[in-house]
């Protein structure tokens, strides 16, 4: 069984899948999918995982991914979670910070030792 987990809300198939790989390249990491507010949440009152990273747009009906931020640091059960905003934007990661998320990183800084640096925090 892997060591952590993770929860990768709202990102598409091509994105999700270069995401994963990320996390199998350099964590013993299981990673899970959710697409919106209510299964990310169900799935967290379910069972608890070592990070969520919420994609800023999410794929499925393109709403603001930090809604669900919102959600989870409202939940006294859930307020405690790791989150990370996945976007390119500083401006963004700079609002999300602000909700009580951890700077996180965007997808064209997947390849990038200090996204790994990042990560590693929650995964090692």
């Amino acid at each position: 069984m892997p060591a952590h987990t993770v929860l990768d809300v709202g990102n598409c198939v091509p994105d999700h899948a270069s995401i994963k790989r990320l996390l199998a390249s350099h964590f013993d990491v299981e990673v899970l999918q959710t697409h919106a507010g209510p299964d990310t949440l169900d799935l967290l009152r379910q069972r608890s995982v070592d990070l969520v990273l919420i994609n800023r747009k999410l794929d499925c009906d393109y709403s603001d991914g930090t809604a669900i931020l919102k959600q989870l640091k409202a939940d006294p059960l859930l307020a405690k979670t790791p989150v990370m905003i996945v976007t390119n934007y500083a401006e963004h990661q700079d609002a999300a910070v602000a909700m009580g998320a951890e700077r996180g990183f965007g997808k064209l800084e997947l390849q990038d030792p200090a996204t790994q640096q990042k990560l590693s925090k929650f995964l090692t």
